[in-house]
């Protein structure tokens, strides 16, 4: 006789990510934790970075009871429900599809975050919290384990995310000591270099930004917001299987940013 898939109450997954992700800890624009109610039950789980119609479709025909994204569909201000927005919201609802999103708490998480995943990706040692937003510290830095060329770092993070590195070279052309903080945090070079990192990384440059990484002495290397946020959503959702059994798919939408 084969064995049912396994089903996990909505309410009982929910408070699980909670307490796991620490929702409600973090200062966020976003509205995190459960944004959209569906189904009450959940069989199988859908993860992506960002929460738009073709990640909801997707979602919806990989047969997921919920989708999970890191960037959601509230963000603290009232949206009328008009236009994409409506359809968006009309596209879940109609298919009863429940959306939960994490959006600081997933960045900082120190065992499935964004950072803690590129840190533990590319080896890094001694790896310490890095990076304050808001009075917490969201980032990671850590020390290479045999120092490579700026030129050889960069290709082996085109290698990881599969995108080409935007590379600000503005520190030595050896590197050995580097944060990370995913997204859109250029200006936090700046913390880098007080804490004599020779390299940094994050997700996209700011125009305001460029001069920080040549005038400070740091590398900054953009690996693409998107490609930065992609770890730490697949690394909950194989966390959620690990702990439930839940099935899981992660719903690809690259934007090239």
């Amino acid at each position: 006789m084969t064995a049912s898939a396994p089903t996990v109450a909505r309410a009982e997954l929910v408070r699980w990510l909670n307490e796991y992700l620490g929702t409600t800890r973090f200062p966020d624009r976003s509205m995190n934790g459960l944004q959209i109610e569906g189904k009450p039950e959940i069989r199988r789980v859908a993860v992506a970075v960002d929460t738009n119609l073709r990640t909801i479709q997707d979602a919806v025909d990989a047969g997921a009871d919920l989708l999970i994204t890191h960037h959601g569909l509230f963000w603290g201000e009232p949206l009328a429900l008009v236009g994409p927005h409506r359809t968006r919201v009309q596209e879940a609802l109609g298919a009863n599809l429940n959306l939960y999103t994490s959006h600081i708490p997933l960045d900082a998480h120190p065992e499935v975050g964004n950072n803690a995943m590129i840190a533990s990706a590319l080896g890094l040692q001694n790896a310490q919290p890095f990076g304050s937003y808001r009075g917490f510290k969201i980032g990671v830095k850590g020390d290479l384990p045999i120092p490579m060329s700026l030129q050889d770092f960069a290709d082996r993070l085109q290698r990881l995310t599969g995108e080409i590195c935007l590379v600000h070279g503005g520190g030595p052309g050896e590197v050995r000591r580097v944060g990370i903080i995913s997204g859109a945090a250029s200006e936090s070079v700046v913390e880098a270099a007080a804490e004599e990192l020779d390299t940094f990384i994050t997700g996209e440059p700011k125009h305001q930004d460029f001069a920080l990484p040549f005038e400070l002495g740091v590398n900054s290397v953009y690996i693409g917001h998107y490609e930065s946020e992609t770890f730490g959503v697949r690394a909950l959702a194989a966390k959620i299987e690990e702990t439930f059994g839940l099935p899981w798919q992660f719903i690809h939408v690259p934007t090239g940013l």
